[in-house]
């Protein structure tokens, strides 16, 4: 069972991604039992096959970096697990997917990054609205991840606005009020 990052800790994780190969249409493949994580596309063409399963709360459903989120928002409040997959290092459109999702749609479930996730990218991924890190199968040791949760605790307060902290630090901070000069 991999380990994942999750709500701040490292812990065992018996979900299991479901990808596609290139020739491979999602109308025809089995899945396995248990809980899942099927591609939108998937989703899509068996919602209601899938519906029951989602609802269960043993199917999430994952966005490629090119997905849409507004195609899965009509069904965001049935799905316990939505995974935004990050196919390389450079690619940071699931840092946007994962704003939307949690700022435009008010996705309030388990937001999961999958696939190319690194250390780098943790708090990052944190302040976009990211609970869950999964880096590829084999990425990390268990003591690699543990030493990354660690590391997180370096950084303090963001300055910026962030999916997570809606306002900026000049507008968390309270200052006490200003001294008035004696004429």
């Amino acid at each position: 069972m991999p380990e994942i990052i999750k709500n701040g800790r490292v812990q065992q994780d018996d979900w299991q991604v479901v990808r596609l190969a290139e020739d491979e249409s999602g109308g025809a493949i089995a899945l396995p039992a248990g809980r899942v994580i099927v591609p939108l596309g998937l989703w899509l063409s068996r919602r209601e096959a899938l519906l029951a399963r989602a609802e269960a709360g043993v199917l999430g459903v994952w966005l490629a970096a090119g997905d849409d989120p507004a195609a899965l928002a009509p069904d965001l409040l049935r799905l316990q697990l939505v995974a935004v997959d990050f196919p390389k290092f450079a690619d940071g459109r699931g840092y946007s997917i994962a704003t939307l999702l949690r700022t435009r749609y008010g996705y309030a479930g388990e937001l999961r990054a999958i696939g190319e996730v690194l250390r780098d990218q943790f708090d990052y991924l944190g302040r976009c609205g990211f609970d869950a890190l999964q880096p590829a199968p084999g990425r990390y040791t268990p003591a690699q991840l543990q030493a990354a949760l660690a590391s997180l605790a370096t950084f303090g307060s963001p300055y910026q606005a962030s999916a997570t902290l809606p306002q900026p630090l000049f507008r968390r901070v309270t200052r006490p009020a200003a001294r008035q000069e004696a004429a």
